[in-house]
């Protein structure tokens, strides 16, 4: 296995319409970028994964060892060339190249293209025409012939030396490297795209078609010997949360208020305090089967708002950390979640500093 995988991440979205590159917009839960990250991933198939971006600063998040961020160029095909310059070094087999605006590719894809390439030396995705196109010669209109078009999409797939001894010598820009062969006379191999595998555009192309809401609530007392759990992280303090798990009444909260937007009943269901295996569970694995209910009805997290309610511990002190906490369990961004602490002026058995009560509304989101 001697194969890159280059994101092109650095354009300017002139036509997305907004104050955010699109590159950095959240969908589906993440940055649009991450989700390419992730399932070049998950495939297993590549030595070193290059993101090319316009502004490093803006990538907060760190990746394992194998994923590179760079600077990339004013255009297109200059931050191409850059990764390609970058990876030359490894002496790479083959490369992909991908725009982080298609985050919608499968797995499949990429393994058909892997494949393809050891009987060729680029390798194109393409989609069949879906709308009647017609071109300009001057005033005139004519109709192209259905039959005869078709979309390319990306990822692209090489040879990389042919790629990169093609993209030294352009001088004009490109859309994408499949021109450098075709303009070239050179064998292109198109396999089937996905039609799936759209590429956004314009803000239009990531509108949700429905968004649900729900709320959850829990209460513990304090007791003292036990640890206290707040969002999946340990928090210093001389008393824990009673209950038949952990007591962590935000993680708890979470899942009420997700399986209320989903409609699935609530924790009790999937919990039951009768049941001796769950005894002393902790609240991160009762969270995980909720989150694998989520992705198996295609549901993704919009927003998460939390209000642990407690005169002590102070929630200041550690909502950066439970934040980060639960960032990872959700497997969201973390500016997709909002922590805030409220007291209760001394009031009852929370003022006697003898209970902690945490209350959250989700909004959940299905795409189109």
């Amino acid at each position: 296995m001697n194969n890159y995988f280059i994101i092109l991440a650095s354009g300017q979205s002139k036509r997305f319409n907004s104050n955010k590159l699109k590159q950095y917009i959240i969908y589906k839960n993440k940055p649009l970028f991450e989700h390419s990250i992730k399932k070049a991933l998950e495939s297993k198939l590549f030595k070193k994964i290059i993101l090319v971006v316009n502004n490093k600063k803006q990538i907060n998040k760190k990746f394992s060892k194998n994923v590179v961020i760079i600077k990339g160029g004013k255009e297109r095909s200059d931050s191409s060339l850059i990764g390609l310059k970058y990876i030359k070094k490894f002496k790479p087999s083959n490369v992909l190249i991908h725009d982080a605006a298609r985050p919608n590719f499968s797995l499949q894809l990429l393994k058909n293209l892997v494949k393809s390439l050891k009987k060729n030396k680029a390798v194109i995705p393409t989609v069949n025409t879906k709308d009647s196109i017609k071109y300009k010669v001057k005033k005139q209109l004519f109709n192209l012939n259905r039959d005869h078009s078709f979309s390319t999409q990306t990822p692209q797939a090489f040879r990389f030396n042919d790629l990169y001894n093609l993209s030294i010598d352009q001088k004009a820009k490109i859309q994408d490297e499949a021109t450098l062969f075709i303009e070239n006379n050179l064998k292109v191999k198109f396999i089937k795209g996905e039609n799936s595998n759209n590429k956004i555009t314009y803000k239009e192309d990531i509108n949700t078609n429905k968004t649900f809401i729900g709320i959850g609530f829990d209460i513990h007392r304090l007791t003292k010997g036990k640890k206290l759990y707040l969002g999946g992280l340990k928090i210093p303090f001389h008393s824990g949360l009673k209950g038949h798990s952990d007591g962590d009444v935000i993680i708890h909260s979470i899942i009420d208020a997700l399986l209320g937007a989903m409609r699935k009943k609530d924790i009790g269901t999937l919990f039951p305090d009768n049941k001796k295996k769950f005894k002393n569970i902790r609240s991160p694995k009762m969270l995980k089967p909720v989150i694998q209910i989520m992705d198996k009805n295609e549901f993704y997290i919009n927003n998460v708002d939390i209000n642990l309610i407690c005169e002590q511990p102070k929630v200041s002190k550690y909502r950066d950390k439970i934040i980060k906490s639960l960032s990872k369990l959700l497997n969201i961004d973390s500016s997709l979640i909002n922590l805030k602490g409220k007291t209760v002026e001394k009031l009852g058995l929370i003022g006697k500093e003898k209970a902690v009560a945490c209350e959250v509304i989700v909004s959940i989101i299905k795409y189109d």
